[in-house]
């Protein structure tokens, strides 16, 4: 790996973590801390997740237009201001607040990518975002755990503040290093093209994948958890959750040294197919792990696939709106998968849960596949069929 890719690599590895302890920290803030329940903290969570949805395109765009540094201006004022001053807000407050922070906050998972995409030639990309993908597992299994000690061994207020200080150390640090958004071979220069020029078609069906990941993902978690609370088994939930981030990181690695690589549209079939059975584990700790296994090797490299396909189906000039229109498929798809499992869970219990979120995902990689078939030209002429 490229010096200069290890060092930002480790810093977007910290950088993420905070991030990923957000959710499970608003939540026990919220149900415990104000005691308002599950109920009220979801919604928080809710708020947050539809402004990063909206705000991830906006962001992205101010990186194409006025560089790094201005955005970070903009989002890590916002998101140091909400973390730090967050246990002084009630709970309608705190509710309102969610939303704006979600609205311009640091997409890190965007910058990433993009970054990433801006320091490694075409050729390496697809190991890189392998890497940066398999960086992502490890900060979703460092980040909540590190954000749960300290919510119990001091309080959920310390962990907001904690959040808070970490992520505003974590901007300075990238504002510091201000890595290219744009790789040195890339052409910038002339007129940019509009956004109707090239978001059609190939690019959309990417987007549409990424969705059909994450609502696989999303469903496969409350499934996961409702199969386990059906059992009386809820502590053994740190324990599948591993087994899921080993399954991706290894999928990550292998992905990373093939020489040819299934495509999209390929590794969201598997995922969602893979899902279908995993009901069959339901009563069972460690068979449920196994079954999960096959699906979750899909992850890192479908992640992986979409961020290397949309770097090179948008223009060099519009990547960041595009890394931030990735961002929100990501989160819409885990706004539908996980009610859907839910509903389905409630219904048919946790089989039903994986069945019909599987389902979906298979539904949702043959719109893709549609969309691939159209042949109009976009920013190269990389093909997103198998």
């Amino acid at each position: 790996m490229l010096p200069r890719v290890r060092s930002l690599a480790l810093l977007m590895f910290f950088a993420r973590m905070p991030p990923a302890a957000t959710g499970v920290i608003l939540t026990l803030h919220v149900a415990v801390t104000l005691d308002r329940g599950y109920g009220a903290a979801g919604l928080v969570g809710a708020a947050g997740t539809i402004g990063m949805g909206l705000g991830a395109p906006m962001m992205g765009r101010l990186v194409d237009e006025r560089g790094l540094r201005a955005m970070l201006r903009v989002s890590v004022t916002a998101t140091a201001v909400f973390w730090l001053t967050a246990p002084l807000m009630g709970y309608w407050t705190l509710l309102i607040s969610s939303f704006a922070v979600g609205l311009l906050g640091v997409p890190m998972m965007s910058i990433g990518r993009q970054v990433i995409t801006a320091l490694v030639p075409d050729s390496q990309r697809r190991v890189a975002l392998s890497v940066d993908s398999i960086s992502v597992e490890l900060s979703f299994m460092g980040g909540p755990a590190l954000g749960v000690f300290v919510a119990t061994k001091f309080s959920t207020n310390a962990a907001l503040m904690f959040i808070g200080a970490s992520l505003l150390v974590a901007g300075v640090l990238l504002y510091w290093a201000n890595p290219p958004m744009v790789h040195e071979d890339e052409v910038v220069d002339g007129p940019k093209p509009r956004i109707v020029e090239w978001m059609r078609g190939r690019i959309v069906g990417v987007l549409v994948v990424c969705t059909g990941a994450t609502v696989c993902l999303a469903g496969m978690e409350v499934s996961a958890i409702a199969s386990l609370e059906h059992i009386g088994e809820q502590s053994w939930l740190g324990a599948v959750f591993f087994a899921m981030c080993a399954a991706s990181i290894v999928g990550g690695l292998v992905y990373g040294g093939v020489k040819r690589a299934p495509s999209v549209l390929v590794l969201l079939a598997l995922m969602a197919a893979f899902e279908i059975p995993v009901g069959l584990g339901d009563g069972n700790v460690l068979l449920l792990c196994l079954l999960l296994v096959p699906m979750n090797l899909m992850c890192a490299p479908l992640i992986a696939a979409c961020g290397e396909q949309i770097s090179r189906l948008a223009p060099p000039t519009a990547r960041g709106l595009a890394m931030g229109l990735q961002g929100s498929a990501f989160t819409v798809g885990g706004a539908i998968g996980a009610p859907l499992a839910g509903v389905a869970v409630d219904r048919g219990g946790a089989p039903a849960g994986f069945a019909v979120v599987g389902v979906a995902g298979l539904v949702v990689a043959g719109v893709a596949w549609a969309l691939a078939r159209q042949r109009k030209p976009v920013a190269t002429g990389v093909t997103m069929a198998p």
